[in-house]
């Protein structure tokens, strides 16, 4: 069976602040990065329980602002589609959205009267009732934002008793739509309630009116963080990763000069797994939105894939999340956040370093956040019908010469994975891959791409309460 390559069209952190110091011992994977310290937080002592996570490990962090930006852009998943019921209606700590009032946007004029900051809850706004449906009513139902700024603020917390830090969310991803829709490149389609092509506008006009309240009540304020959550409508698209790039640097410019910081603001991505979903389909998105990291460390960060979470039972689609997964997601996007902007320590997710071959064994090496490696096994075993070949591969995948070659066992040694092929694979082209190619039918419960390898992080989400490792990415390379 070949596989194929889809096309789609467009349709879907002593932490050094005012408050303390705190240290613990890093793991022997995640040890501090080189790197400047990050901007952010406030000193008021608030209540909140801590999560549980290694994620404070050595955390040492300069405190610049006192309201940190976080903006979140993207697709339906980046809005909440599907995200009913709404739980987290109550905010626990300090952390704060932007409130429109009687004000009418657009037009986008970040001095309308009536603008005022109010508590992050869900739904960030009010919900929309069309499709397609751009800021500000943009918002389908529980997003990922408080979850995420409450395990930033719960973190910092366990990590410094009595601290606070103060995140402020921005949400004006549109449901459906390809990154030339959110993008500074975006033409607005102004058609009432029906519009699109306003995220790009609506962060900027955001951002300036949350620097200029910020100013009103003598905080501070810089944008710590851009959170996208995207793909599905960009799966066929080869340039993706050249335009994930680009969005972050159109952001970093026209941020920056808003909030008059100097310090770049890194970029979150999380894999999108679901979109094409028939047999033997493979997406560029998901592939981009990996080796964007790769290739552009500590600029862009790539968070992990998305399989693991719960998605919507009511998703005939199994594209979206179910407000579970929304907030597991969010507490994901937190510890990543905590780690690289709060600790000003380096991120990187689960994913392979190299990849050998020798006789009928294909290894693969791993950078593990949090050793040792573990199979994860809740999961059913990916490729059930479609490609009996790799049924016993527990997500992972080779070809040879483009066929897909058996799969007799794998095996985890160290960091590494050793994949034990039914025939040698010591001559050819051969590829191996993980999560990567979609059999036709989602995972109960799941998505269409899924494996069972995680790493042994202990962290705990602090609104789900549920453990959260780090699962590896879907990945596809080449073996010398």
């Amino acid at each position: 069976m070949a596989l194929r390559v889809s096309v789609v069209a467009p349709a879907r952190v002593a932490l050094l602040v005012a408050f303390g110091a705190c240290s613990s011992s890093p793991t022997a994977s995640n040890k501090p990065g080189p790197g400047a310290l990050a901007d952010g937080g406030d000193a008021a002592a608030t209540d909140g329980e801590a999560a549980t996570s290694d994620a404070g490990a050595d955390a040492q962090a300069s405190s610049n602002w006192d309201w940190v930006g976080v903006v979140g852009t993207g697709q339906s998943l980046s809005v909440g589609a599907f995200g009913t019921p709404i739980n987290a209606t109550t905010q626990p700590y300090h952390n704060l959205k932007l409130s429109l009032g009687f004000a009418t946007v657009p037009p986008f004029d970040p001095t309308a009267a009536g603008l005022s900051m109010v508590p992050l809850v869900e739904p960030v706004r009010t919900l929309a009732q069309t499709y397609p449906s751009a800021y500000p009513f943009n918002i389908y139902g529980e997003t990922p934002h408080t979850a995420m700024a409450d395990e930033i603020t719960s973190l910092v917390q366990q990590a410094t008793p009595g601290g606070d830090y103060v995140t402020v969310h921005t949400v004006v991803g549109e449901d459906g739509q390809a990154m030339s829709v959110i993008d500074k490149t975006a033409t607005e389609m102004d058609t009432g309630m029906m519009s699109t092509g306003r995220a790009y506008a609506a962060t900027l006009f955001e951002a300036a009116a949350i620097a200029r309240l910020a100013t009103a009540a003598k905080k501070t304020y810089g944008v710590g963080a851009i959170v996208i959550t995207h793909g599905e409508s960009d799966a066929g698209n080869s340039a993706y990763e050249s335009a994930l790039v680009q969005l972050w640097s159109d952001y970093n410019e026209d941020l920056s000069a808003i909030t008059g910081q100097t310090k770049s603001i890194p970029m979150f991505v999380s894999q999108q797994e679901s979109v094409p979903a028939g047999m033997g389909f493979t997406s560029a998105s998901t592939l981009a939105e990996w080796r964007v990291g790769v290739d552009h460390p500590g600029d862009i960060v790539c968070t992990g894939p998305k399989y693991q979470y719960p998605y919507a039972a009511a998703d005939t689609t199994s594209v979206h999340l179910s407000t579970a997964g929304y907030e597991a997601l969010g507490e994901k996007y937190g510890e990543v956040f905590f780690q690289k902007v709060v600790s000003g320590q380096d991120w990187q997710p689960l994913q392979p370093t190299a990849a050998t071959r020798a006789g009928s064994v294909v290894t693969v090496q791993f950078h593990v956040p949090v050793e040792p490696l573990a199979w994860d096994d809740t999961f059913p075993s990916p490729h059930p019908t479609g490609y009996p070949q790799w049924t016993a591969g527990r997500g992972f995948e080779v070809l040879l010469n483009g066929a897909p070659v058996t799969i007799a066992s794998v095996a985890i040694a160290g960091d590494s994975v050793q994949i034990t092929c039914g025939s040698d694979v010591s001559t050819g082209t051969v590829t191996v891959g993980y999560a990567y190619t979609a059999d036709g039918a989602p995972m109960p419960g799941g998505t269409a791409r899924w494996g069972s390898l995680r790493d042994s992080d202990p962290f705990v989400g602090s609104t789900t309460q549920t453990a959260q490792p780090n699962y590896c990415v879907s990945f596809s390379m080449p073996v010398p």
